[in-house]
């Protein structure tokens, strides 16, 4: 049975097994970059936030790269009145993906071939999966858009299909109207994402010490 432990970037530290869980968490975050660039260069539709990220490089003329740094930024000052502490993989996730991604696209270029493309998308989609149960399972805290939802979530009282499916529609339609891209790809992200996380975690879940119960004998012990 695998668990995942809420803690703060302190505990998180002193949790131990740091020598499989910070290289588990830095490529885990890398090879994520890598599945958003590989779904761009597919051409057939992308991750919901990402039809946002795309519509504001449209009109920044950012890389894209760049402006998923700058909204990871963004999304945790939405953390503030919601009263979410990001962790040590939080602020990792912000850093690391913008320049995962822009690296990606520098390398893979969009193929002519149909089935190439879908190769990507589809590629892009399960290493995605891949990659965030790899960040999850390292323990290091939530993503600042997860986290967003998580604190909605906890705010409100409602589920979190329910908050995800909302942040999710409403990223969309921004993107939409910023001249983001949709597609095939963003529904079946939309729709396999979840269960193909969930399926991959067991696996990645790096299980922690759990601390030793409190005794009258320990007690005294620490004493």
């Amino acid at each position: 049975m695998t668990s995942l432990a809420d803690l703060g970037p302190l505990a998180q530290l002193r949790a131990g097994r740091l020598r499989r869980r910070l290289p588990q968490l830095l490529l885990g975050l890398w090879l994520y970059g890598v599945s958003l660039g590989l779904m761009v260069r597919g051409g057939d539709g992308v991750a919901p936030w990402d039809v946002l990220h795309l519509g504001i490089v449209k009109h920044s003329g950012l890389d894209l790269g760049t402006v998923l740094v700058v909204m990871s930024f963004v999304v945790l000052l939405l953390w503030i009145p919601l009263r979410e502490k990001p962790g040590i993989g939080t602020i990792a996730n912000s850093l690391l993906i913008g320049p995962s991604t822009d690296a990606t696209l520098a390398v893979v270029h969009h193929p002519a071939n149909q089935l190439l493309r879908a190769g990507l998308m589809i590629g892009g989609i399960a290493l995605c999966a891949v990659a965030t149960a790899m960040y999850i399972g390292a323990q290091f805290g939530r993503g600042p858009r997860d986290g967003l939802m998580t604190g909605l979530v906890r705010r409100t009282g409602l589920s979190i299909r329910l908050i995800r499916t909302a942040l999710e529609v409403s990223v969309v339609v921004v993107g939409l109207i910023l001249g983001g891209p949709i597609g095939i790809g963003t529904v079946l992200f939309a729709l396999t994402i979840g269960p193909l996380t969930q399926r991959f975690l067991p696996f990645w879940v790096v299980e922690l010490p759990v601390p030793e119960p409190v005794t009258e004998n320990t007690a005294r012990a620490a004493a």
